[in-house]
């Protein structure tokens, strides 16, 4: 029996599983390892958490949903590692934009 792991993000926090970056240019160049192992700005949204609990005690929703890709400040989100796959929690404050 396999043991699945689930993740639930706390407050105004979203996980988010990393783009993976191509190690070739489009036109044909390759990328040196170094390079490639630079920390991704976008990724998918798998689960956000329920939102931030205002100064007057409301709760404010996030507004990203999961299923979604983000773009997302670069040094802002918390690497973790659940068996194989890696994640980044991240603020949504720290959220740029939502790609269309």
């Amino acid at each position: 029996m396999k043991n699945t792991i689930k993740i639930k993000p706390l407050g105004d926090k979203v996980l988010v599983a990393p783009s993976k970056e191509d190690s070739k240019t489009k036109s044909g160049l390759y990328i040196p390892e170094t390079a490639s192992k630079e920390r991704p700005e976008q990724g998918l949204v798998i689960a956000v958490g329920e939102g931030k609990v205002a100064d007057d005690g409301r709760l404010v929703p996030i507004k990203v949903k999961k299923g979604q890709t983000v773009l997302f400040s670069k040094y802002g989100p918390d690497e973790v590692k659940v068996g194989d796959q890696e994640y980044l929690i991240i603020s949504e404050s720290n959220i740029l934009a939502i790609i269309e």
